[in-house]
């Protein structure tokens, strides 16, 4: 069985972003970029899966620029076999990053399809579905646990009321949350192995579809800053400054 998973390259966790003074979009300028949190976990449950012999190759795709490379060779070193590039100049939104990874599959026919969740600079957690719709695959999101039955796969999702077990017939989509499972790091020797290990270059010509805007950044703006909390010296203070201060009982 072939997996398929899907990458990109955001804002480092660890870093402070910054919004430009014209508010524009948030400067990037110098900043150190990562891979996803939620595309890491997706990249260590298809190599865990190779790993136990379920999967036969485990293959990574990612949209962007020339330098989203950069996050496919450490899914390589992570454990992946060959990367995917599809090259745009910026990073497309959901819907046609759906329509470009709709042509992927079709070219490539994987068994299963792992994606986070959600990135954590844009946070929209729409692709996953997007694709599933697009390409009329069975999903299963938000999982906590994946398991290869036979020609299905039963995720275990993380809803509002706990916890839920749906049987996906296969190929289908699954998109990782933080529970599924922890990410190993990339040790040296493989981060020199990755180097050597196949990527491909494509164009969204190539696969047949013409990138259209959907939706318009109008503004991006910095959080509003938070006041500075206060200490008390009593359970009697507490409450009396929530009663009469803060007017919440």
């Amino acid at each position: 069985m072939k997996v398929l998973v899907t990458v990109k390259r955001v804002i480092d966790y660890n870093v402070k972003v910054r919004v430009k003074s014209d508010n524009t979009d948030v400067d990037l300028a110098n900043v150190k970029m990562a891979l996803n949190p939620f595309c890491e976990i997706a990249v260590e449950e298809a190599v865990r899966l190779k790993e136990a012999g379920t999967a036969s190759e485990v293959v990574v795709v990612s949209i962007g620029p020339k330098t989203c490379q950069e996050q496919i060779r450490t899914a390589l070193a992570l454990g992946a076999d060959r990367g995917i590039q599809i090259e745009t100049e910026d990073m497309p939104e959901s819907l046609n990053v759906a329509k470009l990874l709709a042509k992927v599959i079709d070219e490539e026919q994987p068994g299963l399809v792992i994606m986070g969740k959600q990135a954590i600079d844009s946070d929209n957690n729409q692709t996953g579905q997007m694709l599933a719709a697009l390409t009329d695959m069975p999903q299963g999101t938000f999982a906590s646990e994946v398991k290869i039955d036979g020609d299905k796969v039963n995720v275990t999702r993380e809803v509002d009321g706990g916890l839920q077990t749906v049987a996906l017939n296969m190929p289908a989509i699954v998109t990782t949350d933080l529970r599924l499972n922890e990410p190993r790091y990339a040790s040296l020797p493989n981060i020199m192995k990755a180097k050597r290990k196949p990527l491909d270059v494509k164009t969204p010509a190539d696969l047949g579809v013409e990138l259209k805007a959907h939706t318009k950044l109008l503004k991006v703006t910095p959080p509003a800053e938070r006041q500075a909390g206060i200490m008390v010296a009593s359970v009697d203070e507490l409450v009396d400054k929530l009663k009469n201060e803060a007017k919440v009982l």
